[in-house]
């Protein structure tokens, strides 16, 4: 099944003139919209009349997360406030959120994108959908529920957690298919037993799973314990949320929306695009978006781009599941976490030194984060109650800032290993390179 067969089977040649029209279209109004690239275009001596076609791309300047930091809250959308109908937000590294706003034709172009990757998944107006990603600021439930309204299926926006509640609706109403985590996936197969629920009463066949790392393995075992087929869902919140990319049945790739969203793939070193293959990391230039247009912003996941025709008939791009990023940055339970949140939260604190370790682990197909923490040497000497209050004291201040429920343990100072004089921050040994 193909949802847009015009957009999704276009030429090459076709598609490559559309983005370069979509593209100059979206320089001149960035331009002339937003200061911050007006600014950066100025200093490279460059006028929207410079870009004609997607072959001029690569004279544009890069947008990072931080430029998104820096221009907080709405100093880049490019529409005013009034046309802004829709505001989400993620982590950001400072604690402050990397802000992202949507006018009505932006939530119309995001409910289409959705609805092709149901599609390609295999979901339509036949099925009942289960969308088990957070609503609310973060952009997996709604971005999710509006698309899979579009395609005409019946949607249960019943949000994370409450395991027992999401088996027994999946057995009550029938859910043929669901969306969320791939270890929140793998984590209710294991609660069946718990909750003395049959899988058979079950008429579960298809997920669609992403907002974290997850293996060729973790998609084997969520197949086996459920009996369904596993699809990847690309996309972050910069950009538009879920749906910039999507696997079909034949889970060869993710296709790219390029209609909506030119990828690249760059050395994260030189900065300079790739030969055609090349694993780099991606970068995504948003050509139709009103509300907040990014130019080259640079994902940091590393992958690469095959444009080999894919057995579907799709003739859009496709990318490789990620298989890491080029920078710090951390995916737990679908929340993105820097090392340097932690420290800017230890910092806030007279008790801790700035020095600590994070230690992510995966349980039962949780992740599971510990905080080391070092304090001063008086507070060893303390009445239990004391340590306790502090313990308590840092796990709130983390959860506040990053979003993530932390154990934290209290270490003496110097005794967190230093290399070079410097600590081993994160410890991930959760296996999802």
């Amino acid at each position: 099944m193909i949802w847009n067969r015009t957009m999704e089977c276009m030429s090459r040649e076709d598609m490559r003139s559309y983005q370069s029209e979509k593209l100059h279209s979206m320089v001149e109004r960035v331009y002339h919209n937003v200061p911050f690239y007006r600014d950066r275009m100025q200093q490279m001596h460059l006028s929207p009349e410079d870009i004609r076609s997607v072959d001029d791309l690569q004279k544009l300047p890069f947008t990072v997360k931080t430029d998104l930091r820096d221009n907080y809250p709405f100093g880049l959308f490019a529409v005013p406030q009034s046309q802004i109908i829709r505001l989400h937000a993620s982590s950001g590294t400072t604690g402050k959120p990397t802000v992202v706003g949507y006018s009505r034709a932006d939530i119309a172009v995001w409910a289409e994108v959705i609805a092709r990757s149901l599609t390609a998944a295999g979901i339509g107006q036949n099925d009942v959908l289960q969308v088990a990603y957070g609503y609310g600021l973060f952009t997996g439930g709604l971005g999710v529920h509006y698309g899979a309204e579009k395609t005409g299926a019946s949607v249960i926006p019943i949000s994370s957690g409450n395991t027992r509640r999401q088996l027994q609706l999946m057995e009550d109403f029938g859910t043929t298919a669901i969306a969320c985590t791939p270890s929140y996936a793998l984590y209710l197969a294991e609660s069946l037993q718990e909750f003395k629920i049959k899988r058979e009463n079950i008429k579960l066949k298809v997920g669609i799973f992403g907002a974290e790392p997850w293996t060729e393995n973790m998609r084997k075992a969520i197949e086996e314990k459920w009996g369904i087929i596993a699809i990847d869902i690309y996309g972050l919140s910069e950009i538009i949320g879920p749906g910039v990319g999507c696997e079909c049945i034949h889970r060869c790739g993710m296709h790219i929306m390029e209609d909506h969203f030119i990828p690249e793939i760059i050395d994260p070193q030189t900065l300079e695009v790739l030969p055609p293959g090349s694993r780099g990391e991606l970068v995504f230039t948003t050509v139709t978006k009103e509300g907040m247009p990014l130019i080259r912003y640079r994902t940091r996941d590393l992958t690469r781009i095959i444009d080999e025709p894919c057995a579907c008939g799709r003739t859009t791009v496709r990318i490789e599941k990620c298989c890491g990023r080029s920078d710090d940055m951390l995916i737990i339970r679908g929340v993105n976490v820097f090392p340097s949140q932690i420290e800017s939260v230890l910092l806030e604190m007279k008790e801790t030194k700035p020095h600590y370790q994070l230690i992510v682990e995966r349980e039962h197909n949780l992740d599971l984060v510990t905080l080391m923490v070092e304090v001063d040497e008086q507070f060893f000497s303390d009445e239990i109650k004391m340590l306790e209050a502090l313990t308590a004291k840092i796990a709130h201040n983390v959860q506040s800032t990053l979003g993530i429920s932390v154990k934290v343990k209290l270490a003496e100072p110097k005794s967190i290993e230093r290399s070079e004089g410097k600590a081993k921050r994160v410890i991930d040994k959760r296996n999802i390179g």
